[in-house]
């Protein structure tokens, strides 16, 4: 199967679960409370629909549009823009009838279902899969910094410990770049040296302009030879597979980073190369080094678990019960919510310039792997769960945050904004909303054309 088609199913399985889901915390209350729902529909139904059952006064349905989707509430100003009924005498059946609370507790439901959707995902992942996580600590020798350019802008250098991120201690390695991004400080110790560097204000930027240098950080691993070239000058000399090179001539070297500027030292030379053996054995061997200082030799990948029995970092590797998966799953929906909080703020900030990397569907569809991956599914599901729950609660009207909005409004003045005025506001919401769908995925295709 097509790795993009495979990126597509999985989208539209997550989005369709998260809408029908999201709508469901509108429907139900709204039934609970006697408030007659015309229409639940998955994705939009311009014009006609792909599939439409009435349904106990309800009429279900799939549209073709696959923007989103809606519950069409009697009584209400909603996406339809059905002010007509609006005209009319208000029923003891229409939203616009029930007690503010109630209305409140609508309008809530689909945010509400959302975080606690992500919060049961990620307990289920804790309980399937629990976690395992290189410790930031653990690697002896610091971070490597792959894009040395970016590491400039940032301020930080191979060898570096990274301590903290605003202040905070980062345990995770894996959530090292995340931090950093959404951070505004970092805590180096360099040469025992422990100082705070500011993050610039512009460095989403500088990660935006050259996506795929975006990953500059690594850990740092030692030289271990794969096989010798057939073309290499150290043809028939005794050098194996699984050698880990520990000294080149006179210096020792313990990281594959230390060796390429000593190599370059003594390009065009005949040196001693010292080995590790896999059993632990030292062996010297001589070795000519090129002209364009190369030994002519492949680096060899291991597998996470050798490079942790070789002590170059721990693994840590934690299985929760259900009952200790639950505090765990909420503590990850907590923190995601936390991070994405910090994401939109430096977005709403021009000087970040993190907009430009604000992306529409086709950036949301690359969230998901080329291969079928349940785990990275689900907690990608669980992720965009969160993220559609934020942006509806925001306070923009034709979002469920704007209708939130003027319900505070009206239960603490105890005025209620006329019908007019809603309307005006959902049209207003409304452009605001396409002006925002233009925005990202515009950014898409301008990255798939120039990037």
């Amino acid at each position: 199967m097509s790795p993009i088609l495979v990126q597509t199913i999985q989208f539209f399985l997550s989005l369709s679960l998260l809408i029908v889901l999201h709508e469901m915390g509108h429907f139900i209350p709204a039934k609970l409370f006697k408030t007659r729902v015309e229409k639940f529909y998955l994705f939009f139904d311009v014009k006609f629909a792909l599939f439409k059952k009435k349904i106990g006064g309800t009429e279900y349905g799939i549209g073709w549009l696959p923007l989103g989707g809606y519950v069409k509430i009697s009584g209400m100003i909603d996406e339809s823009m059905d002010t007509e009924a609006m005209k009319e005498e208000p029923k003891p059946w229409e939203f616009r009838s029930k007690p503010t609370w109630q209305r409140l507790i609508i309008m809530l439901g689909g945010v509400t279902v959302n975080f606690v959707l992500a919060v049961v995902i990620y307990i289920g992942m804790a309980y399937s899969y629990g976690d395992q996580y290189i410790p930031l600590d653990s690697l002896e020798g610091g971070i490597l910094v792959t894009e040395k350019s970016i590491g400039d802008e940032l301020g930080v250098q191979t060898g570096d410990k990274i301590l903290a991120v605003d202040g905070d201690k980062v345990d995770n390695f894996g959530a090292l770049f995340l931090e950093i991004v959404n951070g505004n400080t970092i805590t180096i110790e360099r040469d025992g040296r422990v100082f705070e560097q500011a993050i610039p204000v512009d460095f989403i930027a500088t990660l935006i302009e050259d996506e795929d240098k975006a990953r500059f950080i690594s850990f740092r691993l030692p030289f271990i030879i794969k096989e010798v070239s057939k073309d290499s000058p150290n043809k028939g000399v005794d050098l194996k597979e699984g050698d880990e090179i520990v000294a080149i001539g006179s210096d020792k070297v313990a990281y594959f980073d230390q060796a390429v500027p000593l190599l370059e030292k003594y390009a065009g030379q005949n040196i001693p190369l010292k080995v590790k053996r896999r059993d632990g054995f030292l062996k010297t061997v001589n070795v000519k080094v090129s002209d364009d200082a190369k030994l002519g030799v492949a680096v060899g990948a291991l597998t996470m678990k050798d490079y942790a029995d070789m002590g170059v970092f721990r693994i840590n590797t934690q299985k929760y019960t259900f009952l200790e998966a639950i505090p765990a799953g909420i503590d990850r929906g907590v923190t995601t919510l936390t991070g994405y909080v910090k994401q939109l703020k430096k977005i709403f900030n021009p000087e970040t310039g993190a907009y430009k990397g604000v992306g529409g569907f086709a950036a949301i569809g690359s969230m998901f792997p080329d291969t079928w991956n349940w785990e990275i599914f689900w907690g990608t599901t669980a992720l965009i769960s969160i993220i559609l729950a934020f942006m509806n609660i925001l306070p923009i009207p034709a979002l469920d945050g704007g209708h939130v909005m003027f319900l505070l409004y009206e239960m603490i003045s105890g005025r209620k904004p006329s019908d007019k005025f809603l309307e005006y506001a959902q049209m207003a919401g409304f452009f605001v909303l396409i002006a925002l769908l233009l925005f990202a995925n515009g950014n898409d295709v301008y990255k798939w054309l120039f990037k």
